[in-house]
């Protein structure tokens, strides 16, 4: 099994289907707030990011052992998922963790949500079939609107804080943008497989990194609530995540793919309203609509109607 080289064939507007995909995959992503929350109050971040990573790896190669294919046959392609793992996992939660010391979480949404831009760029510069238009940067515009909006006060209490953090923020968006497009390599290879790979890539990455910094004396003293956090957040926002994501990857391509980035805030604010009784706010019901409104751009099948 190799690795595929994108094909010239990647279309502009996703189908019915990619779309279905990418909003489940931002209800996914945006749940991974709840299992988050309750797990950072016991267990130091990078701990959490190696627990993630490492379960949700085991996961799809139990996965794999009993449904198939063979994880054997994408040996070859090991090189290429420590990178993708790098790009995707390593240096994002990083430069996030980092930056997130130093400024409020409504900015560093904010900035988060510039992935679909720094996309679009890299993906004109280093793709032949996902190119600018007007229509694309219109849509990517109301998105990071949409988002600042919905964040309201949030972004405004955060706004301060040094310089490095907000570009190590921006950097984490510039690795998920460069993941997304590194990850079109892998068209042709199963998703249970990249998957299964980059999460395998990223826990031997992050294993000896976290026994370095914390050791094994208190690796497992944590409560049972924050165990079925961590497992809930490998299980579902991190094995199931990432078999949508290379799915809508290879289909869709990086810059479509990378629209998810504007929903995740979304799932997030709407479950918290459904299941924690928080006050859904006019502000955010406004910046879903400017997201609503940049995403039907981008999809562009209404406006051809119009027209």
């Amino acid at each position: 099994m190799t690795a595929q080289s994108p094909a010239r064939t990647t279309a502009s507007k996703m189908s019915l289907e990619n779309w279905g995909l990418l909003f489940l995959l931002g209800a996914v992503w945006g749940g991974s707030y709840f299992f988050a929350r309750i797990a950072v109050g016991e267990m130091p971040p990078l701990m959490l990011v190696m627990f993630r990573v490492v379960i949700a790896a085991l996961i799809l190669q139990v996965f794999l052992v009993f449904r198939g294919p063979a994880f054997r046959t994408a040996l070859p392609l090991a090189g290429s998922f420590i990178m993708l793992a790098i790009l995707n996992n390593v240096i994002p939660f990083s430069l996030i963790f980092m930056g997130q010391t130093e400024i409020g979480a409504g900015l560093a949404s904010v900035l988060n949500a510039t992935t679909p831009f720094w996309t679009a760029i890299l993906a004109n510069l280093l793709t032949a079939d996902e190119k600018l238009s007007a229509t694309k940067v219109t849509g990517i515009v109301f998105g990071i609107a949409g988002t600042a909006v919905m964040i309201g006060p949030g972004l405004l209490a955060g706004l301060g804080g040094p310089i490095w953090a907000k570009f190590a923020l921006i950097g984490a968006s510039v690795s998920y943008g460069l993941a997304f497009i590194y990850g079109r390599r892998f068209r042709g290879v199963p998703s249970t497989i990249v998957a299964a790979g980059q999460l395998t890539a990223s826990s031997v990455i992050m294993v000896p990194l976290v026994l370095a910094l914390y050791g094994t004396s208190n690796l497992f003293a944590f409560s049972g609530n924050v165990w079925a956090a961590v497992i809930g957040l490998a299980a579902l926002s991190t094995a199931f995540a990432y078999l949508i994501y290379f799915r809508v990857l290879a289909s869709a391509g990086a810059t479509n793919a990378s629209l998810v980035t504007f929903l995740n805030p979304v799932s997030a604010i709407l479950l918290g309203s459904v299941f924690l009784g928080e006050r859904l706010e006019t502000f955010e019901m406004g910046g879903m609509a400017l997201i609503a409104i940049g995403l039907i751009i981008i999809d562009g099948r209404l406006i051809d109607r119009i027209r």
